[in-house]
């Protein structure tokens, strides 16, 4: 189980964390999950609107089951589980690890509460105190970090689409100033590569997942990528242009989605305002469009007579980028903005690129239950680079690759446009 579990990371000995790091790292993103639901009543904590989202109570204890189940089980002796119950509720897609809930009715669970959740992390915590000062374990903590830190954006996320639900537009947290991005009028700005052979992937120092590598070369042809992300007031006009009824902007199967489901808009928007985290605001023509689909990106690019950036291109020019950089546009709460003082790839909103998620050259899944996390995945979905303003800060890198299948768009989904030189 041991090597099976560690395969798949990258974490050399010479540039993991020590044993003090490790344990201010676990502190740190756990305490940040729970900070994030902190403001939900145990009402809030159980909905589920639809299939793609899970709980917020969820999340908090499946991210907590990781731990119990790749570290305390194995690694701690007479290690007894909270509750031998709950693995069959909060096991994800680990088909390793036996039967579980069907994902869809995740919201029927009224029991555990959220409280008895809470209590289930604060004695899974107590359990990996000392694991945290093993250097054999370090690296499957950092797998299980990276792990709750991508389950703290789905967090965010679902509990948004649950509350857009209620007619009142709950807010989770108070509206807060953003930094402005763009000014109307600004002349479009655009970052050229000379193209050439470029390498992309990880290079295998420090943390990353599986599917982020190995590190290999790419051809490209010479092409430019725009600086800024694209608009709500460019959308706007996307929209006043008749661009969900024009059926050659779109891939077959989009105009097939735009039809069967009535897209006329992206997500959240009504009129003038769109839903946030903060209830319903007026929306801000000059910051970036969020919660658009693959399909969505793709036809808007066609109408701006560009297209989206491959993934390679996109990587090879965020190389030069800092991933801590961009704004907070939807939130509040217990991460601050960070100012955009130059121009950044990372941040903001994830991007779709037309490059389909499947393995980097010589990949392989590792062996046992965790090579289940990602390799399996691996068809009928789209690569999106770069963060979102709910990505915890520090957890993206110019290589990261998140997926999402091209109808999808709860997530902070957005683009940027490319063009070939």
């Amino acid at each position: 189980m041991h090597k099976g579990v560690t395969a798949g990371l990258a974490q050399p000995a010479d540039t993991a964390q020590g044993a003090g790091e490790v344990a201010h790292s676990y502190r740190s993103v756990r305490a940040l999950s729970e900070a994030l639901a902190a403001p939900l009543s145990d009402a809030d904590a159980t909905l589920q609107s639809m299939e793609d989202a899970s709980p917020a109570k969820w999340h908090l204890a499946h991210t907590t089951w990781f731990f119990e189940t790749f570290l305390l089980r194995e690694r701690v002796p007479g290690y007894a589980r909270f509750s031998d119950d709950w693995p069959f509720l909060f096991n994800s897609y680990y088909e390793s690890e036996g039967a579980r809930i069907d994902r869809f009715a995740r919201g029927l669970l009224s029991r555990p509460t959220l409280a008895e959740v809470i209590a289930y992390r604060a004695h899974v915590d107590a359990a990996m105190g000392p694991l945290l000062d093993d250097p054999e374990c370090a690296g499957l903590i950092a797998l299980g970090l990276a792990h709750e830190q991508q389950h703290e954006e789905l967090l965010q996320t679902d509990i948004k689409h649950a509350l857009f639900q209620n007619p009142l537009g709950p807010a989770l947290w108070p509206p807060q100033p953003r930094a402005r991005l763009a000014m109307e009028g600004a002349p479009a700005k655009w970052i050229e590569h000379s193209g050439g052979t470029v390498s992309i992937g990880h290079d295998g120092n420090g943390f990353a997942f599986d599917c982020e590598g190995p590190r290999h070369e790419v051809l490209l042809q010479p092409f430019a990528i725009s600086a800024a992300l694209v608009t709500n007031r460019e959308w706007d006009a996307f929209i006043a242009d008749g661009g969900y009824a024009q059926p050659l902007l779109w891939l077959s199967d989009g105009w097939a989605w735009v039809r069967r489901e009535g897209i006329g808009a992206p997500l959240y928007w009504d009129g003038t305002r769109h839903f946030t985290l903060a209830g319903w605001e007026e929306r801000d023509p000059d910051v970036p469009v969020t919660h658009i689909s693959y399909f969505e990106a793709d036809a808007f690019a066609q109408w701006a007579g560009a297209r989206l950036p491959i993934e390679a291109e996109w990587e090879a020019v965020a190389a030069a980028s800092d991933p801590a950089s961009g704004n907070q546009l939807d939130r509040a709460g217990p991460v601050q903005p960070v100012a955009e003082a130059a121009p950044s790839l990372f941040g903001n909103c994830w991007q779709w690129t037309r490059s389909a998620y499947l393995p980097h050259p010589r990949f392989r899944a590792a062996e046992g239950a965790v090579g289940e996390y990602n390799g399996k995945f691996m068809s009928g979905q789209f690569v999106l680079k770069g963060a979102s303003c709910a990505t915890p800060r520090g957890h993206s890198r110019a290589c990261y690759r998140n997926f999402f299948y091209p109808h999808q768009r709860w997530q902070f989904t957005g683009l940027r446009l490319a063009k070939d030189m």
